[in-house]
């Protein structure tokens, strides 16, 4: 009887084991041929802060990445047909940024905001010291991303809200949905970004 109980041990050992073994086998091979996905969620409207979201985009999807955007408040700006975004100084801790030559202004924020014009000066700056760089202008990424099948997704929510029209939008748009359709997407995602 102990032989039998000892034999019959061993088969359910064996039997974990290459159930054990099976199982990280078909795990592995799942990894191997899922693609990753990303989901962001893009608040913000200005200059600065249009960058994040179409470099992180366009770079995932140059991996080969399954990358979705969500425009929300703000962030809907970015998806606007005519581009008007500054950069400012308000809540910005970051700023000064040095000016294309590499120079720094040595102007506190709070002081910047309240020059008349520093805000169409720091945006005009900004965008030569991008130039100066190569660093691509955001039509250009934002171009990149339609071109790399990035979904571009606007907030009807904040469409609705701001009483915009969706003749002021690109035609790249590949839905209008509120958050709730949405957050399944970004559920499943293996990245989540909120810029």
């Amino acid at each position: 009887m102990h032989a039998i109980q000892n034999s019959s041990d061993l088969s359910s050992d064996s039997m974990n084991a290459w159930f054990d073994q099976r199982f990280a086998q078909k795990m592995a091979e799942h990894e191997s041929s899922k693609t990753p996905s990303m989901t962001i969620i893009a608040t913000k409207g200005t200059l600065d802060m249009a960058y994040p979201p179409f470099i992180l985009a366009s770079t995932a999807s140059a991996l080969g990445w399954d990358v979705s955007i969500f425009f929300t408040f703000y962030g809907l700006n970015l998806l606007k047909r005519k581009l008007d975004l500054k950069v400012t100084p308000l809540g910005n801790p970051a700023m000064p940024m040095k000016l294309p030559n590499g120079l720094a202004l040595p102007v506190p924020t709070s002081a910047m905001a309240l020059i008349p014009g520093f805000e169409s000066m720091a945006s005009g700056l900004m965008k030569k010291t991008m130039s100066n760089k190569g660093v691509a202008s955001i039509e250009e990424l934002r171009g990149l991303c339609v071109e790399a099948e990035v979904r571009l997704v606007a907030c009807q929510m904040t469409v609705d809200l701001f009483d915009y029209a969706k003749e002021d939008f690109i035609e790249d748009i590949a839905d209008w949905v509120g958050a709730a359709s949405f957050l399944p997407s970004a559920l499943n995602a293996d990245v989540n970004l909120f810029v």
